[in-house]
């Protein structure tokens, strides 16, 4: 098959992230600024899909449990991340320096093994290409809550056709399976209420809801938890229970993963390595669609023209991921399918707790 490779240069990418966040942006600009875009975010599908297939087969060498899984960042998430500032001054983040355009996950079984699988399989191993920057979020926590492990990689290749994907950056995702059913039941949340807490945004008590969920999660692997919440296990729990009665998290995600079992029946079954989710929180409806590798060109073509569709649309949302088959999807982005069962079955867990 051919892979889309990049046509400009660095210097340019950054030029079109400037103007991607220019509200003064001419028609002209901007309309350059998305070509520009779209090239160089499909120039990651070949490198993410190189250490997709490491993660898979090293993975499934100690949990055959395991998942993994591939997308390429959404168009709303990129221009979020170009215009994001800190104490007030300018955005300085650079295009061509984004470290996740083309991300990798891998989900095991518990965080122990995903530090075995850092430290020993993957760091370790025989991988060519450059670490450039590691984010150890097991060890030291997020403020909101997130845990997990972050590598970036810059693709680095001697193969004769390959050498121009050399230097594009790559994301590894390493999580536990309760740390996973955290984020993803997270960004439910977001999809179903228009908040953004995955970017620091949105309601405060829904914030600390999953800020001292992940503390009790991290309580149940024996890791460290989020820094500055002092609380004993005892009142952790009692927070979590008044929290969860005042929001009716329970209630809301049962009805949001309901509202969404009847549109299952529309997911396209057979074989496809690319699939497209549309997600529409209005009309309780997720469609997919499916792609093989020969047809990476139409996915990405499907992708680009569903993303101008949804533009400014906060009820929508749509990402273009890799899998192996539909029911490693299902399990890898979770939050799509709106399935929050393990959330719950954790939650109930922790709400008895209290009542004991």
């Amino acid at each position: 098959m051919s892979w889309t490779k990049p046509i400009y240069s660095k210097s340019k990418v950054d030029w079109a992230g400037k103007i991607l966040i220019d509200l003064n942006a001419s028609k002209e600009d901007k309309k350059e600024a998305f070509l520009i875009l779209n090239n160089w975010r499909a120039s990651h599908d070949y490198p993410n899909h190189i250490f997709k297939k490491r993660l898979r087969s090293v993975s499934k060498k100690i949990d055959e449990n395991s998942i993994t899984g591939g997308r390429l960042k959404r168009v709303r998430s990129i221009l979020r991340k170009l215009g994001r500032s800190y104490d007030g001054k300018k955005p300085t983040m650079k295009f061509s320096r984004m470290q996740d355009i083309g991300g990798c996950r891998v989900v095991l079984s518990n965080s122990k093994l995903c530090e075995q699988f850092y430290d020993k399989y993957y760091l370790k191993g025989d991988l060519k290409h450059e670490k450039v920057r590691v984010y150890d979020y097991i060890a030291n926590p997020k403020k909101d809550g997130y845990r997990g492990i972050h590598v970036i990689y810059k693709y680095k290749s001697q193969k004769k056709g390959k050498e121009i994907f050399n230097g594009l950056l790559i994301e590894i995702q390493i999580r536990s399976k309760l740390q996973h059913i955290w984020a993803t039941s997270l960004e439910v949340v977001d999809n179903f209420t228009g908040q953004a807490i995955k970017f620091g945004e949105g309601l405060e008590k829904w914030k600390e809801f999953f800020r001292l969920v992940s503390c009790a999660f991290a309580i149940m692997e024996y890791r460290q938890r989020v820094p500055d919440v002092s609380y004993s296990k005892e009142e952790l729990y009692k927070k979590i229970e008044e929290l969860e009665s005042e929001l009716c998290v329970l209630d809301k995600m049962i009805g949001w993963a309901k509202s969404i079992e009847t549109i299952k029946s529309m997911k396209k079954q057979g074989k496809g390595h690319y699939f497209l989710l549309e997600l529409d929180t209005d009309r309780q409806q997720l469609v997919i669609r499916a792609y093989t590798k020969e047809q990476q060109e139409k996915a990405l073509e499907q992708y680009q023209i569903s993303e101008e569709k949804i533009e400014n649309r906060k009820e929508f949302d749509v990402v273009l991921v890799s899998a192996n088959n539909i029911g490693d999807l299902e399990k890898a982005y979770p939050n799509y399918f709106v399935d929050v069962k393990g959330f719950l079955n954790k939650l109930e867990y922790l709400l008895k707790k209290v009542k004991k």
